[in-house]
């Protein structure tokens, strides 16, 4: 996790998904409770994990996220694990809705001139 700069990894047997590990998991489930490094991952893996389908609306992922309390979604095709979604991605979509919302306000905003009641300091 730490060479590849990610925060969970996804447990698989054959390509179908038992379970998700995560860095916090790691901390609390194996370092805090003395557990040996050699020791398989499956004693810390969280399973079931909790996931969204390929097919699944942007939706259902929010609601998933706001019902089941998780910050990582294993996005599955069927029993095959094909991307992960976090809620930091939900909130760079939020950002990218809000600003395409905003911008065409704010560009007509910016392109008039300012007038006499948008001066700013003491009036004379």
């Amino acid at each position: 996790m730490d060479v590849h700069g990610v925060g969970c990894l996804v447990v698989t047997d054959r390509g179908a998904l038992l379970g998700i590990v995560t860095d916090r998991d790691i901390a609390l489930r194996a370092v805090a409770t003395g557990r040996d490094r050699d020791e398989p991952v499956r004693g810390i893996t969280t399973a079931p994990a909790v996931t969204v389908d390929a097919a699944d609306d942007i939706h259902t992922a929010y609601r998933t996220f706001r019902t089941s309390g998780v910050r990582r979604l294993p996005v599955l095709d069927g029993d095959r694990v094909v991307g992960m979604l976090t809620v930091d991605d939900l909130l760079m979509d939020v950002f990218r809705r809000v600003a395409d919302l905003l911008g065409p306000v704010a560009w007509s905003v910016l392109e008039e001139p300012p007038g006499p009641q948008d001066e700013i300091g003491p009036r004379a």
